[in-house]
């Protein structure tokens, strides 16, 4: 049976912990947070947590920590590390069979063609801008792209889309919704006209489903959605 979860069970340094065990640790990732340490030299998330964890548990030393996976910078939501050793070769084996399940909630501003629909594009990275282009047919170093996404709710100015990956490629929800014409509300790299006002766009990682890589049962982490007026009026 699975075990869900959808509450913060401790916040502390603005670390937002929805679960946390012997051996994984599950955040809310807020917009602005680096994962893992990359060429900004900026305090990545798995540092913050390290020092969480550190105090939390009087650790002497270094204090193990493996990233699981990553979320694009102005995204929020479900973050996932391991605390052992034993159990991140585990999680990377769930991810890389694509057994662990994540849903996304996105806001746009435009009507989607269809309220229910599957998009397959081929994407390629542009390292050089670090962006991606999608194309119906495949390319030269293209790979395929599929995500399902669903109308869930109609807002004054907005739809908020429930979003299933099937696959999981750099900038994926981002490049094939603006390929509909859907841009991500405050996504100016792919094609919203205005950014949001703490340089977010939005767009969270709202669950995340996988079984425990020890104890074997089936967990499912809901974060939070951002403390925003829009955000809460999905709520209502």
């Amino acid at each position: 049976m699975a075990r869900t979860s959808d509450k913060i069970i401790s916040t502390k340094n603005n670390l937002q912990v929805l679960h946390e065990d012997n051996h994984i640790i599950v955040v809310n990732k807020r917009a602005g947070d680096i994962v893992q340490g990359d060429k900004t030299g900026d305090k990545p998330l798995s540092d913050v947590v390290k020092e969480y964890i550190k105090d939390k548990y009087n650790k002497p030393g270094n204090v193990f920590l493996g990233v699981v996976h990553r979320l694009d910078r102005p995204t929020t939501g479900v973050v996932l590390f391991s605390k052992t050793s034993k159990a991140l070769p585990r999680l990377n084996k769930l991810f890389a069979e694509k057994s662990a399940k994540k849903t996304y909630w996105a806001l746009v501003k435009n009507k989607p063609p269809k309220t229910k629909d599957t998009l397959v594009h081929w994407l390629k990275k542009n390292p050089k801008n670090n962006k991606s282009t999608a194309y119906f047919k495949e390319i030269d170093d293209s790979k395929k792209a599929i995500l399902l996404y669903n109308v869930i709710k109609k807002l004054d100015n907005f739809y908020l889309l429930e979003i299933d990956l099937e696959t999981g490629r750099h900038h994926q929800i981002r490049t094939q919704l603006a390929s509909i014409g859907c841009p991500i509300k405050g996504d100016l790299k792919y094609g919203f006209n205005r950014s949001n006002k703490d340089a977010s766009i939005s767009l969270h990682a709202r669950t995340l489903r996988f079984v425990h890589p020890v104890k074997k049962e089936e967990l499912i982490i809901t974060a939070p959605l951002p403390n925003d007026p829009l955000w809460k009026a999905c709520m209502d």
